[in-house]
C-alpha cells in the first residue's frame, strides 16, 4: 500500500503543477522548488519500499517507519486536494461572475474579497506543503539508517517453478482424491481407445492441486504403468516452444538445444512414438485454444493409454483443453487441517516435550486456516523452528504474514487494488462494478489512454479472480463474473496490509462514546447495529476518501461523522466538509429524502450511489460543481422530481442510471442539456406522457433504441417515423396494455428500415392491432420478431405477420400466443406457416 500511495502522490504532484501552469494560478513564491524537492525525495523512498514492506513483518521499527510514510503520503494527497479545489473554485467563481454580468466582456475579474480568500487559501496550502517536506526529510534520514535494499538492484521474485518431487511425510488428507485420480490415470475408470485422455485437477490457489498431482505422478503403480513420465510447470506464460523443449529434456534426460518449434515437435513425436506416457502440465493459465491445439497435436503419436494430467485454477482452461474428467479440489476438513498442520509443525523436533503445551494453540492456528492447504503448510513450516509459546500465540493472533509470498507475486498496481478490499465486511458479496469504481476513485488504475478506465479495472479484477484472491463467484447469463467473496484468511491479510487506513466500523449506542481515534481513517464501511436518539458522537473522519453506508442511513449514521445531533431525514450540511471524499454510497437508505447543497462542495467525488433511496425527492441544484463525478447511480427513482439543470455540465459523467424527463420547470434538466456528455450511459425512466423530443427530428439518425422500465407510460411513442431505425427493443413496460396506430406515427412508410423488433416482459399487454384507413408500407424490412414473456397478449398483428419479410418468430413464455400459433392445432397457425424459423414450446 505504501508503494501505491507514494506513486499516486508523485503523479498528482506533477499533474497539479501542470494544471497551475495551464490555468495561470500561482502559489506563494518558492513552493515550486519545495515540490520538486518533495518529488526527488519520494522517488528515493519509493525505490526501497519493496524491501521495507517485506521486512515489516519481522521488524516493528520498519513497520512504524512505513506507517509514518503512509500518513505523510495521505497528508500530501489531502493537501493536493485542497490545491485542486482552490483552482476549481477560482475558475467557477469567475464563470459565475461572467454569466451574471450584464456587460459583454471577454472575461470577468473576481471581486477583491474573492481574491483575498484565494490568496489566503493558497498561502495556507504552501505552509502545509513545507511542513510535509520537513516530515519527509525526517523519514528519508531514517531510510538511510535502515539500510534498505533498492528495488533497482534486485529483480522481483519469479513465480515458484514446481517439480515432481514431494515429501510424502508432509502430505495427509488426500487419500480419496488420490485414489480417484489414479483410477483415471491407470485406466480403471475408462479405457480410452482413441485420442488423448485428459484429467484436470481444478481449484483455487493453495488448495493442494500440485501436491495431489505430485502424489499421483510419484505413485509406484504409475511408475510401472507408463513407459514415460514427464512433468512440466507451465505457469502464466504458455509458450509452446518452452513447453515442448521441457518435454524433450524430460524424455531425453539432457538439455535440448533445438529452438525451432517444428524441430522440437518432431523430436517429441520420435521419443513418444508407440509409448504410453503420462504428461503432467502443472499450473495452466492460458485460455488460448490455438496455442493449446498447437501443443496437443504433437502428442498424438503416443499409445492409446497415454494420459495428460493438468492442474489449473480456471474452469475455462478445463473446457478449452476438452477435459475428459474434471476433479474439483475443495477445502480440507477440520480434522484434515489439524492433522496436516500438526504433522508439519512438529516434524524434525529432537524433543516433543512442548507438544502437549502447544497443542491447544496448534489447533486454533490450524482452524484459522479455514481448510486452505497453502496457509496450513506455510504456517506449519514457519512454526517448525519456533519453541516459544508466546511466538506461537503471536501467529495465532495474526496469520496474515504467511500470505505475503502470494501478494508479492502480483504487479504493484494490482497489489494496491487487492489490499483495498479490506474495506468490505467479511463474507459480504463484492459487486465487480462497484469495486472498480472504488479503485478508480482512489486513482489505483493505470490509465494509458488505449481503453476506458472501467475496462482497465475489469482487467485487474479478472487478474485477481484468476489467481484465487476472490472466490464464490456470481455470474451473469453470459458467464461474466459480476460478484464475488473473499476467503476469511485472505480478508485478514488485506486488513493486515491496510491497518489504520481501511476500517469496518460497527456502530451502536454503546460504542459511540468510545471511538475517538479514527481521524486517520481514509476508507470505511459503517454498519449500524442499533439506533437510539440519545448519544454524543466523538467521530472525526474529516479525512475520509471512501464512505460505504449501504442500508445504514436511518437518520443517525452520517451524524456520527459530523457531530450533528438532530433527528433528520436529510444529509447534514457538515458533510460538505469531507472534501477528500471520492466515493459515497448511500444505497438503500430508505429514510433519506433530500441532499443539501453542501454536498456539492465535494469536488473530488467520483461516484454518488443513491440507488433504492425510495424516499429521495430532490437533488441539489449546484451539482454542476461536481466536475469529477463519473457515476451517478440513481435507479430506481420513484419519488425523484426531475434532475437539476446543471448536471449537463458534468463532462466526466459516464453513468446516469435514470434520466427523468419533465416538460416543466426552468431548473430541471432537459434532454438537450446532456448534449455535451459524450461518455454518458443510462435509460429514460418515463412519465405518463412521452416527451416532445421523441416525436421530433432529434432521433432522426438513431439506428438502435432500447426502451426499458418506462413503467409509468401507458402507451408506446410514435417510433414508426424514425427513418433509419434498424433495431428496437422494448422491455419491462408494465403500464402498456395496448399497441395500436399511435405506435406507427404519421409517416407514409412506417419503420422503413426496421429489421428486428424485440419485446420482453410486457406483463399487461393484451392487444396489438393495426387499423389503417389508408394503405401504408409498414415494417417492409422486418426480419426478426420476438414477443417473449407477454403472458396476456392474445394475438399478433396480422399485418406484421403476413405483409412483412419476417423470417424468425420467437413467442416463447407467452402461453396464449403459443396455443394460437401451435403447429397442427393452433387456430392461427396458417398465418405463420411461411415463416422459416418459429420458436415456441410447441413447434
Amino acid at each position: 500500500m505504501a508503494d501505491a500511495l507514494v506513486s499516486i502522490v508523485l503523479e498528482r504532484l506533477t499533474s497539479v503543477l501542470e494544471q497551475q501552469i495551464h490555468e495561470q494560478v500561482s502559489l506563494v513564491l518558492g513552493v515550486e522548488s519545495e515540490i520538486q524537492s518533495l518529488k526527488n525525495t519520494l522517488r528515493f523512498v519509493r525505490d526501497v519500499l519493496e524491501d521495507a514492506e517485506r521486512r515489516q513483518v519481522k521488524e516493528k521499527s520498519v513497520q512504524g517507519w512505513l506507517e509514518r510514510l503512509k500518513d505523510m503520503a495521505y497528508e500530501m494527497e489531502d493537501v493536493l486536494d485542497e490545491w485542486s479545489i482552490a483552482v476549481l473554485q477560482f475558475q467557477m467563481e469567475g464563470v459565475e461572475n461572467a454569466s451574471t454580468s450584464k456587460k459583454k466582456v471577454s472575461f470577468c475579474m473576481p471581486s477583491p474579497c474573492i481574491c483575498f480568500k484565494q490568496v489566503a487559501s493558497r498561502h495556507d496550502i504552501a505552509l502545509k506543503i513545507k511542513g510535509i517536506k520537513q516530515q519527509l526529510d525526517d523519514i528519508e534520514r531514517e531510510r538511510i539508517r535502515f539500510n534498505f535494499v533498492s528495488s533497482r538492484s534486485e529483480e522481483r521474485p519469479q513465480r515458484l517453478i514446481t517439480t515432481s518431487a514431494i515429501d510424502i511425510s508432509e502430505v495427509c488428507g488426500w487419500d480419496m482424491d488420490k485414489k480417484i485420480i489414479l483410477d483415471h490415470l491407470l485406466g480403471k475408470k475408462c479405457q480410452e481407445k482413441s485420442g488423448l485422455y485428459i484429467v484436470s485437477i481444478v481449484g483455487t490457489g493453495g488448495m493442494g492441486k500440485t501436491t495431489l498431482a505430485q502424489l499421483a505422478y510419484s505413485h509406484s503403480e504409475v511408475k510401472v504403468h507408463f513407459d514415460e513420465r514427464i512433468w512440466v510447470c507451465v505457469s502464466d506464460s504458455f509458450d509452446p516452444i518452452r513447453v515442448c523443449r521441457a518435454i524433450v529434456e524430460a524424455l531425453q534426460k539432457k538439455p535440448c538445444n533445438l529452438h525451432d518449434l517444428e524441430a522440437v515437435q518432431q523430436e517429441i513425436q520420435t521419443c513418444i512414438a508407440g509409448k504410453k506416457f503420462l504428461l503432467v502440465l502443472d499450473d495452466v493459465w492460458t485460455e488460448d485454444n490455438q496455442l493449446w491445439e498447437q501443443m496437443k497435436n504433437t502428442l498424438h503419436r503416443g499409445a492409446a493409454e497415454s494420459r495428460i494430467l493438468a492442474t489449473t485454477r480456471k474452469e475455462s482452461v478445463v473446457k478449452m483443453m476438452r477435459t475428459k474428467y474434471k476433479h474439483p479440489l475443495g477445502e480440507l476438513s477440520l480434522e484434515q487441517s489439524r492433522a496436516l498442520f500438526h504433522q508439519i509443525a512438529f516434524s524434525e523436533r529432537s524433543t516433543w516435550e512442548k507438544e502437549e503445551e502447544l497443542k491447544e494453540i496448534d489447533e486454533k492456528i490450524a482452524d484459522k486456516c479455514k481448510g486452505l492447504p497453502l496457509a496450513i503448510k506455510t504456517l506449519g513450516n514457519l512454526l517448525r523452528i519456533k519453541n516459544s509459546k508466546e511466538e506461537w500465540k503471536n501467529f495465532e493472533r495474526d496469520i496474515s504474514p504467511a500470505l505475503l509470498l502470494s501478494y508479492y507475486d502480483l504487479p504493484p498496481a494490482i497489489q494496491r487494488c487487492f489490499s483495498f478490499c479490506a474495506v468490505f465486511p467479511k463474507d459480504s458479496v463484492i459487486e465487480r462494478d462497484e469495486l472498480i469504481e472504488l479503485w478508480m476513485a482512489q486513482s489505483y488504475l493505470k490509465f494509458d489512454g488505449s481503453k476506458e478506465m472501467e475496462m482497465v479495472g475489469r482487467t485487474y479484477f479478472e487478474y485477481l479472480a484468476a489467481r484465487s484472491f476472490f472466490q464464490d463467484f456470481e455470474k451473469d447469463d453470459d458467464g461474466n463474473i459480476i460478484g464475488c467473496k473473499i476467503h476469511d484468511i485472505v480478508h485478514d491479510f488485506a486488513q493486515f496490509l491496510t491497518q489504520n487506513e481501511c476500517f469496518i466500523v460497527e456502530v451502536d449506542n454503546q460504542q459511540m462514546q468510545s471511538i475517538g481515534f479514527f481521524k486517520k481513517i481514509r476508507h470505511t464501511t459503517l454498519v449500524v447495529r442499533e439506533s437510539t436518539p440519545n448519544f454524543a458522537s466523538t467521530y472525526n473522519m474529516k479525512n475520509l476518501h471512501t464512505l460505504l453506508a449501504k442500508e445504514a442511513f436511518n437518520s443517525r449514521v452520517l451524524e456520527a461523522l459530523t457531530n450533528f445531533n438532530e433527528l433528520i431525514e436529510e444529509l447534514p450540511k457538515e458533510v460538505g466538509k469531507l472534501i477528500h471524499l471520492r466515493y459515497l454510497n448511500l444505497s438503500r437508505c430508505g429514510g433519506l429524502k433530500k441532499l443539501l447543497e453542501t454536498i456539492c462542495d465535494l469536488y473530488n467525488l467520483q461516484t454518488l450511489n443513491i440507488q433504492l433511496c425510495s424516499c429521495l425527492q430532490k437533488l441539489p441544484q449546484a451539482m454542476g460543481k461536481l466536475i469529477n463525478l463519473r457515476h451517478l447511480e440513481n435507479f430506481p427513482s420513484h419519488d425523484l422530481k426531475g434532475l437539476p439543470k446543471r448536471i449537463g455540465r458534468l463532462s466526466s459523467l459516464q453513468t446516469l442510471d435514470v434520466f427523468i424527463v419533465r416538460s416543466h420547470g426552468n431548473d430541471e434538466c432537459q434532454i438537450g442539456d446532456l448534449r455535451n456528455l459524450n461518455n454518458l450511459r443510462g435509460h429514460y425512466y418515463g412519465d405518463r406522457e412521452w416527451p416532445n423530443w421523441m416525436m421530433g427530428s432529434s432521433l432522426a439518425q438513431l439506428k438502435r433504441l432500447n426502451l426499458e422500465f418506462c413503467i409509468r407510460c401507458p402507451c408506446l411513442p410514435p417510433l414508426g417515423q424514425l427513418p433509419v431505425l434498424e433495431k428496437l427493443e422494448i422491455s419491462h413496460m408494465h403500464g402498456v396494455k395496448y399497441i395500436g396506430s399511435e405506435f406507427l406515427g404519421s409517416s407514409s412508410t412506417v419503420f422503413p428500415k426496421l429489421k428486428e423488433l424485440i419485446t420482453f416482459r410486457l406483463d399487461e399487454l393484451k392487444q396489438w392491432e393495426i387499423k389503417e384507413k389508408e394503405e401504408r408500407s409498414i415494417m417492409p424490412c422486418l426480419n426478426h420478431l420476438i414477443m417473449q414473456d407477454c403472458p396476456k397478449l392474445e394475438r399478433l398483428s396480422d399485418h406484421v405477420l403476413q405483409r412483412t419479410t419476417l423470417q424468425i418468430l420467437d413467442i416463447r413464455s407467452s402461453p396464449i400466443l403459443e396455443r394460437r400459433y401451435r403447429k397442427d392445432i393452433g387456430e392461427d397457425r396458417h398465418k405463420i406457416s411461411h415463416i422459416s424459423q418459429v420458436k415456441c414450446r410447441w413447434i
